[in-house]
C-alpha cells in the first residue's frame, strides 16, 4: 500500500505532532510521502524522523498541480491522504484527475480556524470548507469532531474517527515527585494533593476558571497545591488572580516544562478547563501517569472522560462546579485512585499509539476495499420500527440490526427511519430520515436493495392502529419499489381489529420475503391469520447479542449514583399501564419483603425514561426500606451491565427481562401483554403473573423463588444459551436477502 500526505508545511501543536507520530510509524508497515507546500520546522523535523519529505513550494498552483500529478501517476499510490485547507483543495483538484480515493484528516473546526484573521478565514477558509465537501472519505481527530461532521451534513458512510495517539509503555521520570516539585518551587508536604495542568496560558484554556475553582476547594481542604505548566499572554493577569484569591501561596507557575514524565507523576489529579478542544493530548499523557482527571465537557473529552467512571466532567467556565469536584478527590484517596485506575485502562486500551495505528490501517483497507466493490444499481438496508422515541428497548434493537448488518458486510449503506433523525445519526453512525418524511424514505427505497422492519412488536393494535397502518404501508411500498422485504427477529399481536388482521395478512402475503419471530406466540399469531407465503423463522429478539459494558465502568456508573459496587441489589422496571396504579403498593411491598428478608436494596432501572421514572416514583411512595431510582441508564452496553449487577429482576418491560436474563439474573415478569409471558416461556423461566391478578402474597412467593436461582447458572443460562444460537437466524436470514438480485 502506497499513500501520499498532502500539508501546508506550516502547522503546529497537536496537527504537528498528530501527522508526524502517525507518519513516522505508519511508514514501518506501508509505504508513506509527505508532501509539504513549504520548507520550515515541520518538513525539517518530519525528515530527522526518517519520514520521506518533499517540499513543494505552493504559491505557483497550476506548477504545483502538474508535479503532484505527475508525482502520484509515476509513484503508482493507491490513496491521497490531505490535512488543513492547503492539502484539502489540492486533493479536491487531484481527485478526478488520478482517478484515486482522497481522504482528509480534519484536525480543527475548519469555521473557527481563522478567526480573528479575516483575509485567511475569506481565502483559506472558504477554500477549505468547499474542498470538505469534494472529497471521498473524512477523519476526524475525536468521536466529537466526526459528531461535527455528521451534524454538519456530511456522509456517516464516508467518516472515520481517529484519536492522537500515545506511546503506553513503562516511561520512568527524571525526578521524583518531591525532587520535581522543589525544582518547579512548589510548596508542597507528604499529605499534599497537588493539582496539575499542562496547557498554554491564553484565553481558550480558561486557566482563571481553575484558580478560581481551585480557591473553592483549597478553603475547605488547604492540603491542596496547583502546580501550572505554560506560558502566554495571561500569565501576569493569572497570577494576579491567584494573589486576588489568597492562594497565591498554594499556586505555583512552572512555566514551559520539557521533562512531562516528570511533571505528571508529581501529580495527584490532572485538570484540562479548555473552552475549546479536539482531542488534547494532556488528557491521555495524564492518563498514562494514571491521574484522575476533572475536565470540562469540550469536543472529544467526553469520549475518554465518562464522569463518574473513568473521571469528572464540568461545564466550560463553572468554577464551582471544578471546585466540588477538587474538594470531593482531595477528601477521598480512594476515589482518585478508582478513577485513575479505570482512565488508564480505558486510554491504554482505545487511544494509544498502537490502537491509533491499527485504526489508521484499518480505514485505509477500508476505503481500497470499498473503491474495489462492485457498482451495483441498488445497493444498502433501509431499516424501519420505533426509533428514536427514548426507550432503551427499541433502542438496543436498532443497535442489535446494525451491528448484524455490518457483521455480514461492513460496507454496506445503512438508513433508518427515526422520530429523531439527528440523534440516530449521531449515535448508530447511520443515514437517517425522519420517520414520517415520506417523499425522502420512498426515494431512498427506488436505491436499496433490503427493507427490514425492525424487531419488536410492531404488528399489534393495542397501543395504536395508525402505527399498524403506517407499517403495513412501509412494507407494501418497499417491495413496490424493488426492494426484498423482511421482518427481523419481531413480535407478532396481538391484532384485535378483524379488518386490521385481515389488512395485515393481506400485505404479509404479498409483500414479505422473509419473517424471524421472537417467540412461539407470535408464530401461533401468523398461523391463525393465515400467512404462510414468507418463509417464516422462529429465531430470537435480536438484543440478545448486544455485550454488557465492562466491569469497572458498571462500577463507576454505581458508584456516581451513590450506590457501592459490592451492593445486593433487586432491580424493578415499571411501566405506566391500565391498572398500575392501584398495584403500585404491592410492588413496594415486594420490594420491602425482598430488602428485609433477603437483604436486596431496591433499584428502579427504566427502558422507557419518560414514562418508567414516573411509574418508579409512584411506587417508591409507598416503600420504607432505602431504595434508588437511576432517572437515565446510559447507553445499551451500560443498561445491560447495571442489569447484571442484580440479583434478581422484577420487570414489567419486556427488554428489562431480555437484559436481565442475558446476564443469568432470575426474573419475575408482571404481565401487561402477551410478549412478556411468550418470552419467559420461551426460555423455560415460569414466574411471571398477570398485572390484572397481580397480589402481594403471588409477588412475594415469586421472589422466594427467584432468589432461590440465584447461582443456578445451568438453569439460567440454559434458555439464554438457546436464544443467541437460535438469533443467528435473523442474522442469515438477512444476508440471503442480500444475496438476492431484486
Amino acid at each position: 500500500m502506497k499513500v501520499i500526505h498532502l500539508i501546508s508545511g506550516g502547522d503546529s501543536g497537536g496537527a504537528k505532532t498528530h501527522v508526524h507520530s502517525l507518519l513516522q510509524n505508519l511508514s514501518k508497515t506501508i509505504d508513506v510521502t509527505m508532501v509539504c507546500f513549504m520548507e520550515g520546522p515541520f518538513a525539517q523535523e518530519a525528515r530527522e524522523l526518517g519520514i520521506p519529505t518533499t517540499v513543494l513550494p505552493g504559491r505557483n498552483l497550476p506548477r504545483t498541480y502538474r508535479l503532484l500529478k505527475d508525482m502520484i501517476r509515476e509513484g503508482g499510490y493507491d490513496i491521497i491522504h490531505c490535512h488543513g485547507a492547503r492539502g484539502n483543495m489540492m486533493g479536491a483538484l487531484l481527485r478526478r484527475s488520478t482517478g484515486l480515493p482522497v481522504v482528509t484528516t480534519v484536525h480543527s473546526d475548519w469555521r473557527l480556524d481563522y478567526l480573528g484573521r479575516p483575509l485567511s478565514r475569506l481565502t483559506y477558509g472558504t477554500i477549505n470548507t468547499l474542498a470538505l465537501r469534494q472529497l471521498d472519505y473524512r477523519i476526524g481527530v475525536s468521536d466529537a469532531m466526526v459528531d461535527l461532521l455528521i451534524s454538519r451534513g456530511f456522509d456517516p458512510d464516508r467518516l472515520f474517527s481517529i484519536y492522537n495517539g500515545l506511546d503506553f509503555s513503562p516511561r520512568t521520570p527524571a525526578l521524583d515527585r518531591a525532587a520535581y516539585l522543589k525544582s518547579v518551587g512548589l510548596e508542597a508536604g507528604e499529605h499534599s494533593v497537588v493539582v496539575g495542568i499542562a496547557a498554554r496560558l491564553n484565553p481558550v484554556k480558561d486557566i482563571a476558571t481553575l484558580i478560581r475553582g481551585f480557591a473553592i476547594a483549597y478553603r475547605e481542604h488547604p492540603e491542596l497545591r496547583l502546580l501550572i505548566a505554560g506560558d502566554g499572554e495571561q500569565m501576569d493577569m493569572l497570577k494576579q488572580l491567584a494573589a486576588d484569591l489568597h492562594v497565591d501561596r498554594a499556586v505555583c507557575f512552572a512555566g514551559w516544562v520539557n521533562d512531562t514524565d516528570s511533571f505528571y507523576h508529581a501529580l495527584d489529579v490532572n485538570t484540562l478547563t479548555s473552552l475549546s478542544e479536539t482531542f488534547p493530548y494532556a488528557l491521555t499523557e495524564g492518563a498514562r501517569a494514571g491521574l484522575p482527571t476533572v475536565a470540562s465537557r469540550v469536543g472529544g473529552v467526553p469520549y475518554l472522560i465518562e464522569h463518574g467512571i473513568t473521571g469528572l466532567l464540568f461545564e466550560p467556565g463553572d468554577a464551582e462546579a471544578l471546585g466540588r469536584h477538587l474538594s470531593a478527590l482531595a477528601a477521598d484517596a480512594t476515589l482518585r485512585a478508582h478513577l485513575g485506575r479505570r482512565l488508564y485502562e480505558k486510554a491504554r486500551d482505545d487511544f494509544s499509539l498502537e490502537s491509533t495505528l491499527k485504526r489508521q490501517l484499518t480505514i485505509y483497507e477500508t476505503i481500497l476495499r470499498r473503491r474495489a466493490r462492485p457498482h451495483r444499481g441498488r445497493d444498502g438496508a433501509l431499516v424501519c420500527g420505533a426509533y428514536g422515541r427514548g426507550n432503551a428497548g427499541d433502542d438496543a434493537i436498532l443497535e442489535a440490526i446494525v451491528t448484524e448488518l455490518r457483521q455480514i458486510d461492513p460496507d454496506l449503506p445503512i438508513w433508518v427511519l427515526s422520530r429523531n433523525p439527528a440523534d440516530t445519526r449521531l449515535t448508530y453512525r447511520v443515514n437517517s430520515i425522519y420517520t414520517f418524511a415520506f417523499p425522502r424514505f420512498l426515494h431512498r427505497m427506488r436505491r436499496t436493495r433490503l427493507y427490514i422492519n425492525g424487531g419488536g412488536s410492531l404488528m399489534q393494535d393495542v397501543t395504536s392502529h395508525r402505527s399498524l397502518w403506517f407499517y403495513l404501508f412501509t412494507i407494501s411500498a418497499a417491495k413496490r419499489l424493488g426492494n426484498r422485504v423482511m421482518m427481523y427477529g419481531c413480535g407478532i399481536g396481538p391484532i384485535h381489529s378483524p379488518s386490521n388482521r385481515k389488512r395485515a395478512s393481506r400485505v404479509l402475503q404479498s409483500s414479505v420475503d422473509a419473517i424471524t419471530l421472537r417467540d412461539t406466540h407470535s408464530k401461533a399469531e401468523l398461523e391463525d391469520m393465515g400467512v404462510t407465503r414468507p418463509k417464516i423463522i422462529l429465531s430470537a429478539d435480536p438484543t440478545v447479542i448486544l455485550p454488557a459494558a465492562p466491569p469497572q465502568v458498571v462500577d463507576g456508573i454505581l458508584e456516581s449514583e451513590g450506590l457501592s459496587p459490592d451492593g445486593r441489589y433487586i432491580g424493578f422496571t415499571l411501566r405506566p399501564w391500565p391498572g398500575f396504579e392501584e398495584k403500585a403498593h404491592i410492588f413496594a411491598a415486594a420490594a420491602d419483603y425482598a430488602y428485609e428478608t433477603y437483604g436486596l436494596t431496591p433499584v428502579f432501572l427504566p427502558i422507557e425514561r419518560r414514562l418508567d421514572v414516573g411509574a418508579a416514583e409512584k411506587a417508591a411512595a409507598f416503600l420504607k426500606a432505602p431504595y434508588h431510582i437511576i432517572p437515565d441508564t446510559g447507553s445499551s452496553a451500560h443498561t445491560i451491565g447495571l442489569f447484571a449487577r442484580m440479583q434478581v429482576t422484577v420487570s414489567m418491560r419486556l427488554h428489562a427481562l431480555v437484559f436481565a436474563a442475558g446476564q443469568g439474573v432470575p426474573l419475575v415478569g408482571v404481565v401487561y401483554d402477551q410478549k412478556i409471558s411468550s418470552f419467559l416461556s420461551y426460555i423455560g423461566q415460569d414466574l411471571f403473573t398477570d398485572l390484572s391478578e397481580l397480589t402481594e402474597e403471588g409477588l412475594k412467593a415469586h421472589i422466594d423463588a427467584a432468589c432461590a436461582r440465584i447461582g443456578d447458572t445451568v438453569f439460567l443460562s440454559g434458555g439464554v444459551d438457546r436464544l443467541r444460537q437460535v438469533e443467528r437466524r435473523n442474522s442469515e436470514t438477512a444476508a440471503r436477502l442480500l444475496e438476492l438480485r431484486p
